[in-house]
């Protein structure tokens, strides 16, 4: 099996034979330039080896491939840096990864971010879905969080390995968790109301939210939940007996804060079992696993060559889109 450590010597070696031929043919003996040189030789093959490993998983499937990779595992977790997260900019990066593919022979979509804003991924997946017809499968190699999760709900299967994880879809709303508010206001009634003296600690509380916040929680919460209902009813369980239960199970299991308690909770593959989704064992199949883990840490590797990166959607035929910026 690909691990990182084998994907890094894997470059290292590429990079040195270019590097070695560069050096004996050069004779420009500026420092400047030979650094710039190597620099873009080192650049030009961690892109040479993504794009080997995503055209040898689409050979092998005989389906198209398109890679979201986040880099926000390896920047500053307390940035908040929208470019990491699923936004309205990334519709033009999937635009350009579907411009030629051959939408009759379905998706692999391998997807690996912390989540994002609920109303661009539904424009995501609304845009995918009528490409692709739903023959969409979603491949998550380590962590696919929060709108990244109802990204994966809405594919016919996900496809999950040992080290995977999913995570509630209870929406943040202005980086707080809409249902915790919805929890913490219902809870300062009831304590109110058995003794009143408290009001004056909920008081202080509840008067850091605005008029509206409250009323803008509750939408963001029914938006996901609905969304996820739908997504769920018309592909994955579009044919199954006893569909709205199933449905309806996975939702709660999902998008509930009380049952999941913490925003970034990690759902492996038998928790997402348990809850109900239709998910596939990545080890089930060795040269699946291999090239998806490939392809994956050829990313992770990238977020350090390249470290100004920010997000990468890619695909098959060497259509990038990258994000750059600082973490």
């Amino acid at each position: 099996m690909a691990d990182f450590t084998k994907i890094q010597s894997q470059y290292d070696a590429q990079c040195n034979n270019h590097i070695n031929a560069f050096l004996q043919n050069n004779r420009n003996p500026d420092p400047a330039y030979i650094n710039q040189e190597i620099n873009n030789i080192r650049s030009l093959e961690i892109v040479k080896l993504r794009m080997q490993y995503i055209s040898a998983l689409s050979q092998y499937t005989k389906r198209n491939v398109i890679v979201y990779f986040s880099t926000f595992l390896q920047g500053n977790i307390m940035s908040n840096n929208p470019e990491l997260m699923i936004n309205d900019n990334d519709m033009n990066g999937f635009m350009n990864s579907v411009s030629g593919l051959d939408k009759t022979i379905g998706l692999d979509l391998i997807l690996h971010t912390p989540g994002g804003i609920t109303t661009a991924t539904e424009a995501i997946v609304k845009y995918l879905r009528k490409c692709f017809n739903c023959d969409i499968r979603v491949i998550v190699p380590h962590m696919a969080m929060s709108a990244g999760t109802m990204i994966a709900c809405s594919a016919k299967e996900i496809i999950m390995g040992k080290e995977s994880s999913l995570g509630p879809i209870d929406p943040q709303y202005r980086n707080v968790p809409a249902e915790g508010v919805i929890e913490e206001f219902n809870r300062a009634i009831k304590e109110i109301q058995v003794n009143p003296q408290k009001a004056l600690v909920w008081k202080e509380i509840i008067s850091q939210y605005r008029p509206t916040f409250l009323g803008e929680c509750q939408y963001a919460i029914d938006l996901s939940r609905n969304l996820v209902t739908e997504w769920l009813s018309t592909c994955m369980f579009k044919n199954s007996k006893n569909r709205k239960t199933k449905v309806d199970d996975i939702v709660n299991g999902l998008a509930t804060h009380s049952f999941s308690k913490l925003h970034d909770k990690h759902y492996d593959f038998e928790d997402c079992k348990k809850i109900g989704l239709k998910v596939v064992a990545l080890e089930k199949d060795s040269v699946l696993q291999d090239l998806v883990l490939s392809i994956h840490h050829s990313y992770v590797l990238s977020s350090y060559v390249l470290p100004s990166s920010l997000k990468y959607i890619e695909n098959n035929n060497g259509q990038t889109f990258v994000i750059s910026g600082k973490k």
